[in-house]
């Protein structure tokens, strides 16, 4: 398969290893140093193009791919307030995109979990809950995609939350996400449920 790496940084890096591995071709790489090599003809070399770059690129480089004619999985998080106007743009050039917050296995089984969770602790109010997220200082969005998700499970799991927000909140119906970075720290996602007798704390690490 011929690939088109657009984001050529840590991330896209360890992507180019794994094509290696299985005998991938990457026949394009883009970093922020060649931009102007992103080009329609120069994607059209390629059979998929995977992008992770940043949140204010990443839509501008789908509709590239789009128009490319050339299916794209996207991996960058921070852009889904513009996942509406995305995928009416997919469907009316009859293009694929498969995005995600997180492609780790261990990631979406723990949303799978926290679905369940959700849903046991919609019949105990009286439990305060809350997301902590920890990131490396390299991380170019907060919350992280995958804080967002969970967020979002647990309000389609538990009527009891409408939204979310990026702080503390003593509002009922509002799940905090509190965004934290660390030097080398490559992902950490907890999920607190916290009572006046005790807590119950899921974490991916």
């Amino acid at each position: 398969m011929k690939v088109a790496l657009i984001g050529y940084g840590k991330m896209g890096k360890s992507i180019e290893e794994i094509l290696n591995q299985q005998n991938d071709t990457v026949v394009l790489k883009i970093g922020s140093g060649n931009i102007d090599d992103l080009t329609k003809s120069n994607l059209q070399q390629a059979d998929v193009a995977i992008e992770f770059t940043a949140p204010h690129l990443a839509v501008q480089h789908i509709q590239l791919c789009v128009e490319a004619g050339v299916p794209v999985v996207c991996g960058t998080t921070g852009w889904s307030g513009d996942l509406n106007t995305i995928t009416k743009y997919c469907n009316a050039h009859n293009s694929k995109l498969v995005h995600a917050p997180n492609f780790s296995i261990g990631v979406n089984l723990f949303f799978e979990i926290n679905k369940i969770v959700a849903a046991m602790f919609s019949s105990h109010p009286d439990y305060k809950l809350s997301i902590t997220e920890i990131h490396h200082t390299e991380k170019k969005d907060a919350p992280s995609g995958t804080a967002i998700q969970l967020a979002n499970i647990i309000m389609q799991s538990n009527p009891i939350f409408k939204s979310w927000v990026n702080n503390s909140s003593e509002i009922n119906s509002e799940i905090p996400i509190t965004s934290i970075r660390e030097q080398g720290v490559p992902g950490t996602h907890s999920i607190e449920y916290d009572s006046a007798v005790d807590s119950i704390s899921l974490t991916h690490v």
